[in-house]
């Protein structure tokens, strides 16, 4: 179980709160949706999540773990474990598929293996199977240059798991992709939530949120406005964004 208690994010000479207050207990298997006008810190939690921002308040523990507490072995646990999936995926261009969720992304993986490109022959089918449960096994062998976006987004979300990911964090992932692509991408992180228990949080549209999410929480001015089993949001909460 992952426990977030009293996160709060202060910027500025002014002391905005660009989060304040924000306590969450997140359970296995769950794909939670950040809802929320621009501005209202959803990108902000998911890099606090992340490790990607400091935290001014607050406390986070993962399992028996205190993250914030632990210093260089708590970051190195989200880095490992976690994976920060952006609007646009850094994948190498001219390396296949498969060479890109066999080497991984920084944190993943050992850097001579990141440098040189080398893997283990044995790791090969491990990766072939994860492409082949995401669509992607006619793609393996393909440059990730030439893939289109909600390809790359998949290659992507394999990458993570290929390297263990627990918990995927993503920031708009279908933002740029056209409708039936970035569905695909929604739904493909659905079924990982049952089929794997990975627990996934992301900042995706109110429409996709109600259809595939099993949580919605919305942002308002960086607190939380509701917190509901996913399904169609009521006019009231709907006013609340």
């Amino acid at each position: 179980m992952i426990h977030v208690d009293h996160l709060t994010k202060i910027v500025g000479e002014d002391r905005t709160r660009v989060l304040d207050d924000i306590s969450l207990e997140i359970q296995h298997g769950e794909m939670i949706a950040l809802v929320g006008p621009s501005g209202s810190g959803k990108s902000t939690l998911l890099k606090c999540l992340a490790m990607r921002e400091t935290w001014s308040e607050g406390s986070f523990r993962v399992g028996d773990t205190d993250i914030l507490k632990s210093g260089f072995s708590g970051k190195r646990k989200i880095s490992r474990e976690w994976s920060f999936l952006e609007q646009s995926p850094q994948l190498h261009p001219e390396r296949t598929a498969l060479k890109t969720v066999l080497i991984g992304q920084s944190g993943q993986t050992p850097v001579w293996r990141m440098l040189t490109g080398m893997v283990r022959s044995d790791d090969y089918m491990g990766a072939m199977d994860i492409l082949e449960t995401l669509g992607l096994l006619d793609k393996a062998h393909q440059k990730a240059g030439t893939l289109s976006g909600g390809e790359r987004q998949r290659v992507a979300i394999a990458r993570a798991l290929a390297h263990g990911a627990k918990v995927v964090l993503a920031d708009e992932p279908v933002t740029g992709l056209d409708p039936k692509s970035g569905e695909e991408v929604i739904k493909t992180l659905r079924a990982l939530c049952t089929s794997e228990r990975l627990t996934v949080i992301a900042v995706i549209p109110l429409e996709l949120a109600e259809r595939y999410a099993t949580r919605i929480i919305g942002l308002q001015d960086g607190r939380i406005s509701f917190d509901i089993n996913g399904r169609r949001l009521t006019s009231a909460e709907r006013r609340l964004l």
